[in-house]
């Protein structure tokens, strides 16, 4: 008999951080919003083209999730993938750039704001349609397991990370690799930010089971719900599963309870939520919560917390700045990167 209560393995209950997680998360999450609204300003002012969907709210969880992993570890994530890849160690200044198209861009200008990658920091990319991350995030699981135990890789201990939204989890990919992941004990956590809505679609009108968590029981893997406004509450059962992982105990399905405070895109005029819901959880802003807790706990001073501020800001104008300044692709370069460069 499988056990597939996930608190009977990983307690929720929110774990104790020291001062230098604590501010490096809030860090990230400053980053975070603050890329997310210049992204906003550069939009509009026509630095940017094509859809661009903002992470505006759900930051607790990139941050909770992604800085809990090594640097070797994977990270896949959807068409909202800005966030995903500042809190993986993308430079700001790269990801702007490809924002922008420009040659100097972490995709060298080709994939714009739903396709960022970068092999240097293991983040596998953004991509357009929902769940083609999925079986991306399967297959490195699957190559590090292979690795270590056919190639002998005794130093391959890496573990991957997907990112999806509750849209994506009435599709096939999300149960066919949640099928494949334990079956072969793979080391990946599926991370659902169920911030519900899809596109204009309420969660609950969609899904005949709207708690997704308790999807994971019919294949057999843990699941769990978590507070997606609370980073250390995500970050608390972000370790636990990774340790799980890593220690080749298999997957982990893990449901962020979140929100975007914005449209589905700056496309979107954003009128099928209503103010009051959408009010209720900018209440829950989760920088805001944390910087509370800094405060009311003694954590550090408000003047140090300034500071962390206005580093993101200078961090966030300079990255503006080397994207307006770096070149565009060459025409003759237009089927460069298509297929490998021997």
């Amino acid at each position: 008999m499988i056990n597939t209560t996930f608190e009977s393995i990983i307690s929720p209950k929110i774990l104790d951080f020291g001062i230098d997680i604590i501010l490096e998360l809030y860090e990230d999450m400053l980053l975070g919003r603050q890329f997310e609204d210049m992204c906003a300003q550069m939009y509009y002012k026509g630095k940017m083209f094509g859809f661009v969907h903002l992470y505006n709210g759900q930051e607790a969880v990139s941050s909770g999730i992604i800085k809990a992993l090594e640097p070797d570890d994977y990270a896949c994530s959807t068409y909202r993938d800005h966030v995903h890849a500042l809190s993986k160690g993308v430079p700001a200044k790269e990801v702007m750039a490809e924002l922008f198209g420009k040659e100097t861009g972490c995709s060298k200008g080709r994939g714009g704001s739903m396709h960022i990658f970068s092999k240097k920091h293991n983040f596998l990319g953004g991509f357009a349609f929902i769940g083609e991350g999925i079986p991306i995030a399967t297959g490195a699981a699957f190559q590090s397991v292979y690795r270590k135990q056919v190639l002998q890789e005794t130093n391959n201990n890496a573990i991957s990370v997907c990112f999806f939204g509750d849209g994506t989890t009435n599709n096939g990919q999300f149960f066919e690799c949640l099928n494949m992941a334990v079956l072969w004990k793979l080391p990946i956590i599926f991370v659902v930010e169920n911030n519900q809505w899809a596109i204009g679609m309420a969660h609950h009108r969609a899904s005949s089971s709207p708690e997704i968590y308790k999807k994971a029981q019919a294949f057999g893997l843990p699941g769990i719900e978590v507070d997606g406004m609370d980073v250390l509450a995500v970050r608390s059962v972000a370790v636990q599963a990774i340790k799980r992982a890593r220690e080749g105990k298999g997957p982990t399905l893990i449901e962020a309870l979140t929100y975007r405070f914005r449209g589905h895109s700056l496309a979107d005029p954003d009128e099928l939520r209503s103010n009051q819901e959408k009010e209720a959880w900018i209440a829950r802003d989760p920088i805001k919560n944390l910087y509370q807790y800094i405060i009311e706990n003694n954590i550090t001073t408000e003047e140090k917390l300034s500071k962390i501020k206005n580093k993101v800001k200078n961090k966030v104008n300079e990255a503006v700045e080397f994207a307006i300044q770096s070149p565009e692709p060459k025409v003759e370069d237009l089927h460069k990167y298509l297929f490998i460069d021997n």
